[in-house]
């Protein structure tokens, strides 16, 4: 667990993990071998990637976002120097719900060389919904598909979600998800409190590094530690109450949400996880990325600023009445289709056309062990502070070796700069040293003087 959140295993949201887990096992048959190169992306890889891959493929969530834009021109620097097909799954646009591309248009030329880059090397590119589709459509581009979010195909073109219920009671298990920036500023905070006033059984997950630290670590250092609304801060009632978890592994994270009634909240993940485990759940959307994705998988879901407003509209007891889960269940075989044909028109096999439809990756994540949901750390017993404090020993042991070998580096490279400077200064006169400071005289000794330093 330590190591896991150290290395941030799922780049800062766990969110990533559903629809990249969901991506390695459609792509695996029998023919294929699926490699991840995890989080970073280094161009200087691309010359090893042209070598031993076939393909590059990259799912992706709302890339098209003014804080994404860093990350998004080193990933088309490295596309650019591919010579293999590249196929983007899914990737969104960011902004409001009202559609409003105003606030994209700072990035649009980076947009711009990344779809481009992408479209040199693939028949298409899929776009998660309505929005992004328009979106690149008025930049120019034409093959553009919309095929939503590959996490939804976890189980191909079989979705089993309905109500076991006829009616949420104070007694229903009910999850519950949402982001920093939507308790801060979007009024998801009175929606938390109201439902845990109103459900004993009520469970916030988070998906944050920054949650996942402060659950195990009480660690306060982060930006999102001034959200004290937030479930996950330790001043919250349901922090001390044990009612927060956060996964960092969708087996784990989908396997406890299979025994709970209800899911809603602002996390288009969250609730597509707790969907993936046949339980019902609702979106309240505050943005463009989670509203066209309801839309065209037909999720039920909410405007967040709407319900927000209203206490009585964000009553899960409601949500769950009035959340039909016809449209997503009874056209997913469609949308099934529609993805399978992009994968298909891009040189893709899949695992349900042209595998075992996924039963020897099923049977592979349940051999491993993952470490459960990462609990308020609410315990002072020997156990719990034996194992943290172990791992810290193990890295204090680590820095150590690795301090001690950058002082030798230091040492040595310090040694070369003295023994350069002081053969420098015993040249003959005649010299071309000599010479050269003669014709350019203080920006050598200035070099000189840097060299020792």
């Amino acid at each position: 667990m330590e190591e896991a959140l150290h290395r941030d295993v799922f780049a800062t949201n766990s969110g990533n993990l559903i629809f990249s887990d969901a991506a390695h096992k459609i792509l695996e048959t029998p023919g294929t071998e699926v490699v991840s190169n995890g989080i970073a992306t280094d161009a200087a890889a691309a010359a090893r990637i042209n070598e031993e891959y076939d393909a590059f493929v990259v799912p992706l969530a709302n890339a098209f976002r003014p804080s994404f834009e860093s990350g998004l021109k080193r990933l088309t620097r490295l596309i650019t120097r591919l010579r293999i097909p590249v196929v983007v799954l899914g990737v969104g646009a960011q902004t409001g719900v009202s559609y409003n591309p105003a606030r994209l248009q700072r990035i649009e030329p980076t947009v711009r060389e990344f779809v481009s880059a992408v479209l040199d090397r693939s028949a298409s590119i899929g776009v998660r919904g309505e929005f992004t589709e328009q979106y690149l459509l008025d930049m120019g581009f034409r093959d553009v598909e919309v095929i939503g979010c590959p996490s939804l195909f976890m189980h191909g073109g079989q979705l089993d979600v309905h109500k076991r219920a006829v009616a949420l009671t104070p007694e229903s298990r009910i999850a519950i998800n949402g982001s920093h920036s939507a308790v801060r500023s979007q009024g998801l905070d009175r929606v938390i409190a109201d439902a845990h006033a109103r459900y004993p059984h009520l469970r916030f997950v988070g998906q944050n590094l920054s949650d996942a630290r402060q659950l195990h670590w009480r660690d306060l250092s982060d930006a999102n530690a001034e959200v004290t609304a937030m479930p996950t801060h330790p001043d919250h009632p349901m922090y001390r109450e044990d009612k927060v978890r956060v996964y960092i592994d969708p087996v784990t994270w989908i396997d406890d949400l299979r025994s709970f009634d209800f899911s809603f909240g602002s996390r288009i993940h969250g609730n597509i996880a707790a969907l993936l485990a046949g339980t019902p759940a609702t979106v309240l959307c505050g943005d463009s990325r989670t509203l066209e994705l309801c839309r065209y998988f037909e999720i039920p879901h909410q405007r967040l600023d709407k319900v927000a407003k209203n206490p009585a509209a964000a009553d899960p007891a409601r949500l769950y009445e009035q959340a039909d889960f016809g449209g997503l269940v009874g056209g997913h075989r469609e949308r099934f289709e529609r993805f399978t044909a992009f994968l298909d028109k891009n040189g893709l096999e899949n695992t349900f056309s042209h595998g075992d439809g996924g039963a020897a990756y099923e049977e592979r994540m349940r051999s491993l062990t993952f470490p459960a949901g990462i609990r308020p750390w609410n315990e002072t017993d020997l156990a719990s502070l034996t194992s943290r404090f172990g791992w810290l020993h193990s890295r204090i042991t680590e820095l150590s070796v690795d301090n001690a070998q950058l002082k030798r580096e230091l040492a040595r490279t310090r040694a070369g700069a003295k023994a350069t400077a002081k053969a420098a200064t015993v040249v003959p006169a005649t010299s071309v040293y000599r010479r050269a400071r003669r014709a350019v005289g203080r920006p050598i000794r200035r070099a000189l003087r840097s060299a020792q330093q």
